[in-house]
């Protein structure tokens, strides 16, 4: 804006004052205010004759210009905070779904493992079921008596291998092998000590005199009290019975 635009602002504004002054000094009755307001205002308004009328109309439109700007400056900030705001809410989000999605696949990961772990005891349990159903102790010709060592090969037959470690150390602690051993005081007998021994029956009508027999009934009964004979020699390890 030029000098002759900003001054003829200053001189419009500077007139309307001192003429304000002016009524308010005749209305007050003093007539040395009056007279001096009405003289400044007279000058005021020779000034602002001074500036030709195209002059004049240019300080009005800088002005509406001025305000216009400031009007699209401030719509601009509006709009930027706006975008800010929304593109924090947006990353939020985001970063919230991305943890989601994290916890949706740590919990599929788990249920597939504990599916896994299902499968395979459900697939143990079946092959421990099968050999609990299976009757071996007619595999083996009767004998008019066995050696440990033919015991043993007999056992390893029927237990299965991973858990016939754990079913020879209850036998060897119970009965140190010997098919026909029997407890004085309590009537255990057989190799896994079974009280009465008559239970034993139930897997055949030879059990006092046949070791697959006792074999068969023994791993049935470690099978069902606990789980398997490892499970059985864990809780024998602990309490010196099972």
């Amino acid at each position: 804006m030029s000098r002759i635009s900003v001054r003829g602002f200053a001189v419009a504004s500077a007139t309307a004052v001192t003429t304000v002054g002016a009524v308010v000094g005749v209305a007050s009755g003093d007539p040395q205010t009056s007279t001096d307001n009405f003289e400044a205002t007279a000058a005021d308004m020779t000034l602002l004759a001074d500036i030709p009328a195209g002059q004049q109309a240019q300080v009005q439109t800088a002005s509406l210009t001025q305000q216009a700007d400031a009007q699209a400056a401030a719509a601009d900030t509006t709009a930027r905070k706006s975008a800010e705001e929304s593109a924090r809410v947006q990353a939020a989000q985001d970063a919230k779904d991305k943890k989601q999605a994290a916890d949706d696949k740590v919990e599929a990961e788990k249920k597939a493992a504990a599916e896994e772990k299902k499968k395979k005891e459900d697939a143990e349990r079946a092959s421990r079921d099968a050999t609990r159903s299976t009757s071996t102790s007619g595999s083996f010709p009767q004998q008019g008596s066995y050696t440990v060592a033919e015991v043993q090969s007999i056992a390893r037959s029927m237990v299965p291998a991973d858990q016939f470690q754990c079913f020879s150390n209850i036998v060897n602690h119970e009965s140190t092998w010997n098919y026909k051993a029997q407890n004085p005081s309590s009537g255990a007998y057989g190799l896994v000590q079974a009280l009465p021994g008559s239970k034993m029956s139930s897997a055949g009508a030879d059990w006092q005199t046949n070791p697959a027999t006792q074999i068969k009934w023994g791993l049935n009964y470690m099978n069902e009290r606990y789980d398997s004979p490892c499970g059985a020699w864990s809780f024998w390890q602990a309490n010196n019975w099972y």
